[in-house]
């Protein structure tokens, strides 16, 4: 399968994945190898990764998995790790895992020794199609979604699709909601094609949501501009996905989970202020509860959710940025939005 061209570097698939990773590593001749996994990556995925890797590898380091540690205090373990295991500005670090890996694998890797070359290995869907995908890099701040981080290329993403096949149900659909979202800000016809023949993990599949964001990110690397409208549903959604963490009455939602909320939330948003076809909303709303729980938010839960907006990374000179779609496959930036329609797209979300 042909691979996905980025401006430093590439995305390979399968075969090609494998292949290029084994040549970079015999051409280079790094200092030191390192591999970081969690507890589950170690587990299910490394002995899918001894097969692939021709090498060796000189040290693992291994962090425990979950979004609650995705912090500074993770960073430090392992920037200590790396230190302490003569770690160099000619070694490489490969992240094998899912986005809080890849995501704190490559910040760690860019501001270790000022920065050292990093290969990201995805293992869930989510992590394949987006979070290792366009160089940002972070942690969190508490319970606040990347507040860290830094905006860095690795060397490589390699695309394994047999991974998926050691994630639960609910880890997959997390990803599942990624794509849709590829669909709805650039795709209309993908869109379509998800959400109809359901065969959402075929390569193909996982290549076109790829090369939708890759070509995004090519256009705009810093996120000035049209970069902007990857965050389609994510201002609601990190809200959402962050009360939901630091609530203990509520369920954790995995990333997908939260940002499949915010996309029909801000649908409807789109519905009011950019001109979205109530038919279109309509079609969203089903599209994603088809597949997705519907959340229950009480009063309560919503004025708390909207008080996590004024943390939202992309805001700018005080104000709240939402990305919005003027018709699905066609998406328009910063637009900022009347207080009183939160609360009436939470009821249409509830409905």
């Amino acid at each position: 399968m042909e691979s996905v061209k980025s401006q430093s570097y590439e995305v390979h698939i399968n075969e090609l994945a494998k292949a290029a990773l084994n040549q970079h590593v015999a051409s280079r001749k790094y200092s030191k190898i390192f591999l970081l996994v969690d507890e589950n990556t170690k587990e299910h995925c490394l002995p899918i990764f001894d097969k692939i890797f021709n090498g060796s590898v000189d040290s693992m380091l291994e962090i425990p998995s979950g979004e609650e540690n995705k912090n500074i205090q993770t960073c430090l373990q392992l920037w200590e790790g790396l230190s302490n295991l003569d770690g160099d500005r000619k070694s490489l670090l490969i992240n094998l895992g899912g986005g809080v890996l890849t995501d704190m694998g490559g910040f760690v890797a860019s501001t270790f020794k000022r920065g050292i070359d990093f290969i990201n290995i995805p293992t869930t869907l989510l992590s394949m199609v987006d979070a290792s995908i366009g160089g940002k890099t972070g942690v969190d701040l508490g319970a606040l979604k990347n507040q860290i981080g830094v905006i860095n290329q690795p060397q490589m993403v390699l695309i394994f699709p047999e991974f998926i096949k050691t994630l639960d149900p609910r880890q997959t659909k997390s990803g599942y909601a990624e794509m849709l979202k590829h669909g709805l800000i650039m795709d209309k016809n993908y869109w379509k094609d998800l959400t109809e023949e359901h065969n959402f993990t075929d390569p193909s599949c996982i290549q076109r949501s790829i090369a939708i964001k890759n070509e995004v990110v090519l256009q705009d690397p810093t996120e000035k501009g049209l970069r902007k409208i990857l965050n389609f549903g994510h201002t609601l959604g990190h809200a959402i996905e962050s009360y939901c963490l630091e609530n203990q009455d509520k369920r954790t939602l995995f990333h997908g989970e939260a940002i499949a909320v915010g996309m029909i939330l801000e649908g409807y948003l789109s519905h009011e202020l950019r001109g979205l076809s109530k038919l279109a909303l309509d079609e969203i709303k089903k599209g994603f509860l088809t597949h997705f729980d519907k959340e229950n938010f009480t009063y309560s839960d919503i004025h708390a959710i909207l008080q996590l907006l004024k943390y939202d990374k992309k805001n700018s000179h005080g104000n709240v940025n939402f990305v919005l779609l003027q018709a699905i496959g066609e998406a328009v930036t910063d637009i900022e939005i009347p207080e009183e329609l939160f609360q009436k797209a939470f009821a249409y979300y509830m409905e």
